[in-house]
């Protein structure tokens, strides 16, 4: 058996979409019910979740990328700021505590570093924690930066999930949680 293709006329609402660019939809409980004719016995009580999880990180993803880059900030960079603002005052972490933070290897820690201490956003220093670690501090520009872009950014993504009711956002965020920790 062949599937049509999403978005064609067995599902005619299905190439309305919110996010420009974002494929075509094909419900999820369909997708399931064609795999139960097609495969019976097969288990399919995934499809209805991961399916539009899959498809709402997309679609999330691809527009974090737009928006920060019309703010003009990339992703690591905003990962590299973010991680050191969230600390608190003074603003800085040793590249160490920064790896653990952003689950990134060292060596792409210390090029995002590298990267944002030429671009003027951060500096390096020695650490008061030891002798051997490496600070690594937010600069007047880099804080700048950091406030403006996650203030855009945060309230764009506040319009993104505003259809759902605050008690609706908070059983999401513990059924996303329970099932992030069960994978995790």
């Amino acid at each position: 058996m062949t599937f049509n293709e999403p978005g064609t006329d067995d599902y005619p609402d299905a190439a309305a979409s919110r996010w420009p660019g974002a494929p075509p939809r094909w419900p999820a409980a369909d997708i399931a019910a064609a795999w139960r004719r097609e495969l019976p016995g097969v288990r399919t009580e995934s499809i209805e979740i991961i399916t539009p999880v899959w498809r709402i990180a997309k679609a999330l993803a691809d527009d974090r990328r737009r928006t920060l880059a019309a703010l003009g900030v990339d992703p690591s960079t905003l990962d590299l700021l973010s991680v050191i603002r969230r600390a608190g005052p003074p603003y800085e972490l040793t590249t160490r505590e920064i790896t653990r933070r952003t689950l990134v290897t060292p060596g792409a820690v210390s090029q995002r570093v590298a990267r944002a201490e030429r671009a003027g956003l951060v500096e390096r220093a020695s650490s008061s924690a030891s002798r051997r670690a490496v600070a690594v501090r937010l600069t007047a520009a880099g804080h700048a930066l950091i406030e403006a872009t996650v203030s855009r950014l945060l309230a764009h993504e506040a319009d993104l999930v505003s259809a759902l009711a605050p008690a609706e956002r908070t059983a999401l965020t513990a059924f996303l949680a329970k099932l992030e920790q069960a994978l995790t």
